[in-house]
C-alpha cells in the first residue's frame, strides 16, 4: 500500500507560477500523500497549508533540496535545513467520512432525480470509487458522456478541487473519458464559481426545498 511521508524540519521554500511566494526559515511540517501531493503546514489553522503542490507532479528529491513540479510548469522548491523526523505510514485512502446530513439527502434526491442539475441526465451510480476516493455521482447525458458530480452544502473552492482531482484520476478510464464535472451545492460561494469556470467545471445551486417537494410526489414501494 503507498505511504504517506511525514517531515518535521527546518525548512524555506519558494513557489513560482501564476503567483509567486517565499516561505522564511522555521520548523515546520512537510507531507507527501501516498497519491503525490505535497504540502507544507504550519502550527496554525484546521487544515490549509502554507503552501502545496496537487497531484499530479513530479518530485525530484535531492535530499537537503526538494524540487517538485507539474504539468503546468509551476515550480515548488523546499529546502530542508535540519530534519527532525522523517516517518512513513500507509493510511486508508477511502475518504471515509459520513457525509453531513444535508449533503447526504442532497446525494439521494440527486440520485432520484438527475435533471435538476442538468435536463436529460441520468445517474449511473452513486459514491462512483475512484483510487482518491469515490465521487459522488457518476451521470451520463443525453449524448452518452460522462460527468461527475461532487455535492456540497455550501460550495467552496476545496469542493472545486477536490472535483478537479477525481476528474484527472477518472479521466484515465477509457470507458469514462471524456468526462466533465459538475459542483454542486445549495449555496456556491462567488470564489468557488470562478475557480470552476476556470477549470471547465459546471456549478449549479440546489433549491434542495422544491427537490424536496417533488421527491414526496415520486411514489416508491418501501
Amino acid at each position: 500500500m503507498p505511504a504517506m511521508r511525514l517531515l518535521v524540519a527546518r525548512l524555506t521554500a519558494t513557489y513560482d507560477g501564476r503567483l509567486s511566494s517565499t516561505l522564511t526559515s522555521a520548523v515546520r511540517l512537510l507531507m507527501v500523500k501516498a497519491d503525490g501531493c505535497v504540502a507544507i503546514h504550519a502550527d496554525v489553522g484546521a487544515y490549509k497549508p502554507l503552501n502545496w503542490m496537487n497531484a499530479p507532479n513530479h518530485l525530484d528529491d535531492q535530499g537537503d533540496r526538494w524540487v517538485v513540479t507539474n504539468p503546468k510548469g509551476e515550480v515548488l522548491t523546499i529546502e530542508l535545513e535540519e530534519v527532525f523526523e522523517d516517518v512513513s505510514y500507509a493510511l486508508d485512502t477511502e475518504r471515509g467520512l459520513t457525509l453531513d446530513g444535508v449533503e447526504k439527502e442532497l446525494q439521494a434526491l440527486l440520485a432520484d432525480h438527475p435533471d435538476h442539475l442538468e435536463p436529460g441526465l441520468r445517474c449511473v451510480q452513486r459514491e462512483f470509487r475512484t483510487d482518491l476516493g469515490p465521487v459522488d455521482l457518476l451521470c451520463r447525458d443525453p449524448q452518452g458522456g460522462a460527468v461527475a458530480v461532487e455535492i456540497k452544502r455550501i460550495g467552496e473552492i476545496d469542493g472545486v478541487e477536490q472535483l478537479t482531482r477525481y476528474l484527472e484520476r477518472m479521466e484515465r478510464d477509457p470507458l469514462l473519458t471524456p468526462v466533465r464535472g459538475l459542483f454542486a451545492a445549495t449555496t456556491i460561494k462567488p470564489q468557488a464559481r470562478v475557480l470552476a469556470e476556470s477549470r471547465g467545471i459546471g456549478w449549479v445551486e440546489i433549491d434542495l426545498g422544491l427537490l424536496r417537494g417533488e421527491e414526496e410526489l415520486h411514489p416508491r414501494l418501501f
